[in-house]
C-alpha cells in the first residue's frame, strides 16, 4: 500500500478569515437532527414505514469487514456495546440548491466533502452514550478505500477529514474514523440536506439558551439574549453561525451545536414527542427518506432496536464531546489530533466510565455553562425523617466508582448540562 499526499480540492475552513458557504453548515445541521433521531427513540416507529426498506437498500454501502448477513438478531450480543458513524454530505441537491449560490452553481459546485462527522458509542450495561465530534478541518490518514463500485483507491498520509467521503465515499469516511479511533464501526449512515426544516418543524422547533446576542451578518441571524424555539429557517441560522459565536472559529461554532444537540435529545426523549405517533411518525418518513445507510444498518428492526437501546439512558450518561485537537504548525487554518488526549477518552469509553468534562469554557469557546440554580430547601418527609438528635445521619450515597474525568483539552457536555451560546455581540 503506497501512501501519497495527493493535493485535494479543499477549503480551509478552520481559520477565522474563512467564511465558509451556508451548504456545509447546513449539513452539520442534519447530521445532528439525525444523531438524536436514530439514539433517542424515533425509530420505534420504523416498524410502521416498511416500505421505506426497498429505499434503504437500493442505497446501502458495504463497509470493509461488516457484512449484513452478520448482524446479529438481537444488538445485544454486541459485547461491550456498539458504533455507528453519521456523516453530513454537502451534496447539491435540486430542492435546495437556491439556498447556497454559488456552492451549487458556481465554480464550487463539484464534488462531496463529508463536513460533519459523528462517532456515536452505546456502550453495554449500564447503558452509556457518547457521541464524539470530528472537526472537518482535523488533519489526518485518510486509509485506503474501496469505493461502491470497487475501486481502490490508495492510502494518503495527512488531509482534511472532510475530503474522505469524496475519495471513498461512506465507507472510506468509516475507515478513517475507526483507523483514527481504534474503535469497530458496526453501523453507518450519511445524510444531505434535505429535511433538515421539516425535522425541526414536526418537533415544534427546539430550545435554545443565548447568553450573549448573536448578530451574525453571514449567515442573517439577529437574536437577543435569552431562550428562544428555534425552527425552520432560524434553526439553520442557528446552527450555522460561526463569527456570531466565541473566537469565530469553526471548534466554537461545534460546541454552539452541541448545545443544541443537548436540547433536542432532550426534547426528543421526552413524553412530549415520544408519545405523539403522529410526531414519531413524521419524524421516522423524514429521517430515514434522507438516509444512504451501510447494508447493516438497511432493515428497520435494527434501527428499532437500537431506538430501544438507548432510549432510557439518563440524560447524564448522554455526552457530546470534540475529538481533542491542536494548531497545525504547517497551516493555521488546520488542526491536528491529539493523540495522547484521545487515547484517555477511548480507554475510558471502552471502560465504560461515566465521563466528567474538566473544560472550563472561555471567552473563545461557542458555549458558557449555565450555573444550576441552587435547590429549594424543604421540609423532610416521612419517607427521609431528619435526623433524631444524637443519631447518626445516614452516609450520602456514593460517587460511582467507575467515574473518569476526562482532560482539560476535551471540550463537551452531558445533555444533564444547561449551556448557553457565547454570542459575541456585548
Amino acid at each position: 500500500m503506497t501512501e501519497n499526499t495527493r493535493r485535494r480540492r479543499t477549503i480551509a475552513r478552520h481559520g477565522q478569515l474563512h467564511t465558509p458557504g451556508p451548504l456545509s453548515q447546513l449539513l452539520k445541521f442534519i447530521a445532528i437532527g439525525l444523531a438524536v433521531v436514530l439514539v433517542s427513540g424515533v425509530g420505534v416507529a420504523a416498524y410502521v414505514v416498511y416500505d421505506l426498506r426497498s429505499a434503504l437498500v437500493a442505497n446501502s454501502v458495504e463497509l470493509e469487514g461488516q457484512e449484513a448477513s452478520e448482524v446479529p438478531p438481537d444488538i445485544s450480543e454486541y459485547k461491550g456495546g456498539f458504533n455507528f458513524v453519521l456523516a453530513g454530505v454537502d451534496t447539491c441537491e435540486e430542492a435546495y440548491a437556491y439556498l447556497f449560490g454559488e456552492r451549487c452553481s458556481g465554480s464550487d459546485a463539484e464534488g462531496n466533502l463529508n463536513d460533519v462527522n459523528l462517532l456515536v458509542h452505546v456502550s453495554d450495561a449500564p447503558r452509556r452514550i457518547t457521541v464524539v465530534s470530528f472537526p472537518r478541518d482535523l488533519m489526518v490518514p485518510i486509509p485506503e478505500c474501496t469505493d461502491e463500485d470497487g475501486q481502490v483507491h490508495s492510502a494518503m498520509s495527512k488531509q482534511p477529514f472532510n475530503v474522505a467521503y469524496g475519495d471513498a465515499g461512506l465507507n472510506c469516511v468509516v475507515k478513517t474514523i475507526s483507523n483514527l479511533t481504534g474503535q469497530e464501526v458496526q453501523f453507518a449512515a450519511s445524510v444531505t440536506f434535505g429535511g433538515v426544516i421539516e425535522i425541526t418543524n414536526a418537533i415544534g422547533g427546539v430550545d435554545v439558551c443565548l447568553a450573549n446576542p448573536i448578530k451574525d451578518k453571514y449567515t442573517g441571524l439577529d437574536m437577543a439574549a435569552g431562550t428562544h424555539t428555534v425552527a425552520g429557517l432560524e434553526a439553520l441560522q442557528f446552527l450555522r453561525t460561526r463569527h456570531g459565536v466565541g473566537d469565530g472559529s469553526d471548534l466554537g461554532r461545534i460546541g454552539n451545536q452541541q448545545q443544541y444537540m443537548s436540547s433536542l435529545a432532550r426534547k426528543l426523549i421526552s413524553s412530549e414527542t415520544l408519545g405523539n405517533v403522529g410526531t414519531v411518525l413524521k419524524l421516522a418518513n423524514v429521517g430515514l427518506s434522507n438516509l444512504e445507510t451501510s447494508t447493516t444498518l438497511n432493515d428497520p428492526m435494527t434501527i428499532v432496536q437500537i431506538a430501544l437501546a438507548v432510549k432510557e439512558v439518563p440524560f447524564e450518561d448522554i455526552v457530546f464531546v470534540q475529538y481533542p485537537n491542536g494548531s497545525d504548525s504547517a497551516n493555521p487554518n488546520k488542526v491536528v489530533p491529539n493523540y495522547t488526549a484521545a487515547d484517555e477518552l477511548f480507554a475510558a469509553i471502552e471502560a465504560n466510565a461515566q465521563l466528567q468534562i474538566t473544560h472550563e469554557n472561555n471567552g473563545n469557546d461557542g458555549v458558557v455553562v449555565q450555573e444550576a440554580a441552587p435547590a429549594e430547601e424543604t421540609a423532610p418527609t416521612t419517607e427521609e425523617a431528619a435526623p433524631v438528635e444524637g443519631e447518626t445521619p445516614e452516609t450520602p450515597a456514593a460517587t460511582p466508582e467507575n467515574v473518569v474525568q476526562l482532560p482539560s483539552s476535551i471540550k463537551g457536555n452531558s445533555a444533564a448540562q444547561q449551556t448557553c451560546s457565547n454570542g459575541n455581540v456585548r
